[in-house]
């Protein structure tokens, strides 16, 4: 245990003495205001409500017709053979999980498809925000999130807009 204490001392000591010499100059901002400003945004819940309408409402009926046809087929004991009822009693717990808790699938879905949507807008987002630091000498950006207190000169969302030709929205009192 001392060994373990004595080398992290002995490394945080020699990254402090290391950037000692060098300026620390923080910037803070808050990343999902700048992808709501992003005009690609605009265009999501539109998106999102086309897949659904789409590709998830027509599953969830294709569900449920199959879980109508299987039970008919399965209650029908006169005319199934045993080795299809079998399966058909094997097949039928998951159609009715997958009915009873059809909106947890649906959210579950619908966040993966936002995810996926979402994730090039971060990246130029990201990417912005990282040629902002290197041009203007920040060593670090943190989530505005982060701070309690910090100087509103340190808040590189305007210099990010700027970066992405963004238009921010006029500050409203109270924030």
């Amino acid at each position: 245990m001392k060994k373990i204490l004595s080398l992290f001392l002995i490394t945080t000591v020699l990254v402090f003495s290391e950037n000692a010499g060098a300026q620390v100059k923080i910037g803070y901002i808050r990343v999902d205001d700048v992808v709501g400003l992003m005009p690609e945004t605009a265009k999501l819940d539109s998106m999102l409500e086309r897949y659904q309408n789409d590709s998830i409402n027509p599953r969830y009926a294709q569900i449920v017709s199959l879980y109508q046809y299987k039970d008919s087929v399965y209650k029908d004991s006169l005319k199934t053979p045993t080795v299809v009822r079998k399966h058909i009693e094997q097949e039928l717990p998951t159609l009715i999980y997958q009915i009873q808790n059809w909106q947890q699938i649906v959210n579950q879905e619908m966040d993966r498809k936002q995810s996926e949507l979402l994730a090039p807008v971060y990246k130029k987002v990201y990417d912005a925000i990282r040629q902002v630091a290197k041009e203007k000498g920040y060593t670090h950006v943190m989530s505005k999130e982060a701070f309690l207190v910090a100087p509103d000169g340190d808040d590189i969302i305007v210099l990010v807009a700027a970066k992405l030709k963004l238009t921010l929205p006029n500050k409203t009192t109270g924030k």
